[in-house]
């Protein structure tokens, strides 16, 4: 915990948890609203999938996070998300709330969340040394999924408790608090650079040049497999947690919701938190996919056909501790791997082109669930997982692939390595 004594780190750190109380508690009262005014799990489905007008802007912006000062970006995008939120309180007071309004506002709110997170995993290597990244990777990870433990159950109480919409309340207060602390952090000033008479078309192509610098690290026909593993993973997990609001509801209601989230959020810290003890840089990063998504496909699959609420839910989070593990990974990885100043537009890219298939699954997974029910869209997601954890295992490829303590920014300037997270939300 010494990495604490860096007073950038800590307020990086702070902040982030913060805000992502706030952003937790937001996105379980938003898909227990829009099942509550919609009445349907197409209604939660279509919510998933407008997601994906954020996962475009993430996917271009990269350049832009590579080139702007990274603590503005952070206060700017924690006070317009505390504003945005209101509105949704406000409607209600005024009697004009309707699911519409909150299928609209919840794009934008996540447009700028889309910002936050490969800005700070790009500043990372900024502001602590290279020996403390799987560290700092390990307590981001902490603020990031483990914040959820808690608060998807307490979020599951309030909403029995006081309603989505004051939640809503709730949660513009903490992304202000997140703009606070962001605001402490001091960075040295970046050298200023002598005014350029370039024209606008000459801007324009700079940034094709540069956006295309992070496209073809993930692209590299090595990987291509692995990353297409991991879109068929966040394919089903957009379908499973669009039908999770509407499952609960069967199990018992707002407070099951509630701790499904805690479980599948704890299994994701737990082994997050472990990775830097189970010594799995030593293995080839895509044996260690294979075998983990094997045994998460397995048990998220029989997880609902469990006889005992309580038995369901613990197999349910326990599906979700291998994820949590090739999460911390993999973002070692990259960042051991990837020249800092293209890191923004590599993990941009990274965190759009393996997460574009959540929406799209979000509004299968709700189509479908109103045909064959919320049950079987969750077993057939895990049946997906398994397979694709199968593939991997079978694929000479995707074993060949090299450890992590072996990655160097050599070898990736020798032959470029694509960067893939799965990471399901």
């Amino acid at each position: 915990m010494s990495i604490l004594l860096n007073r950038n780190f800590l307020y990086m750190f702070l902040g982030r948890v913060v805000t992502n109380i706030g952003d937790t508690m937001y996105a379980v009262a938003a898909m227990w609203l829009v099942s509550e005014l919609g009445g349907s799990t197409f209604y939660t489905g279509l919510a998933g999938f407008l997601t994906i007008i954020p996962r475009f802007v993430q996917f271009f912006a990269g350049p832009f996070i590579d080139r702007i000062p990274i603590r503005p970006l952070l206060i700017m995008t924690q006070c317009i998300q505390s504003i945005l939120l209101l509105i949704i309180p406000i409607a209600h007071y005024f009697d004009v709330i309707t699911v519409t309004l909150v299928l609209i506002i919840s794009p934008i709110i996540t447009t700028f969340n889309m910002l936050v997170y490969p800005a700070q995993m790009a500043s990372l290597p900024k502001i602590v040394e290279k020996k403390d990244l799987t560290k700092a990777n390990s307590l981001f990870t902490f603020a990031y999924q483990g914040i959820e433990t808690g608060c998807n159950a307490i979020a599951g109480v309030l909403l029995v408790t006081i309603g989505a919409i004051s939640i809503y309340l709730i949660d513009s207060v903490m992304f202000l608090m997140g703009a606070i602390l962001f605001s402490l952090i001091k960075l040295p000033k970046p050298q200023r650079k002598e005014k350029s008479d370039e024209s606008f078309i000459v801007h324009f192509k700079k940034y094709g040049v540069e956006l295309k610098e992070g496209i073809s690290i993930l692209l590299n026909k090595t990987f291509s497999r692995l990353l297409l593993g991991i879109i068929a993973i966040n394919l089903v997990g957009g379908a499973t947690f669009v039908v999770l609001p509407e499952f609960s509801k069967q199990q018992g209601g707002a407070e099951i919701f509630g701790l499904l989230l805690m479980a599948q959020a704890l299994g994701s810290i737990s082994g997050a938190l472990l990775t830097p003890y189970l010594k799995l840089e030593k293995f080839g990063i895509g044996k260690v996919y294979a075998t983990a998504f094997i045994i998460s496909g397995i048990l998220w699959a029989i997880s609902v056909f469990s006889p005992w609420t309580w038995l369901m839910i613990v197999i349910y989070g326990l599906a979700w501790f291998p994820g949590g593990v090739t999460n911390i990974l993999v973002n070692t990885f990259i960042q051991r791997g990837i020249p800092k100043h293209l890191l923004g537009r590599v993990f941009s890219a990274s965190f759009s082109l393996s997460g574009i298939a959540m929406p799209i699954g979000s509004l299968i997974g709700g189509v479908l669930g109103v045909v064959v029910g919320s049950v079987y869209i969750i077993f057939v997601s895990g049946v997906i997982v398994f397979f694709v954890g199968v593939f991997w295992i079978l694929d000479k490829v995707t074993r060949s692939l090299p450890k992590s303590e072996d990655v160097t920014e050599t070898t990736f300037m020798k032959k470029p390595l694509p960067t893939v997270v799965a990471k399901i939300r």
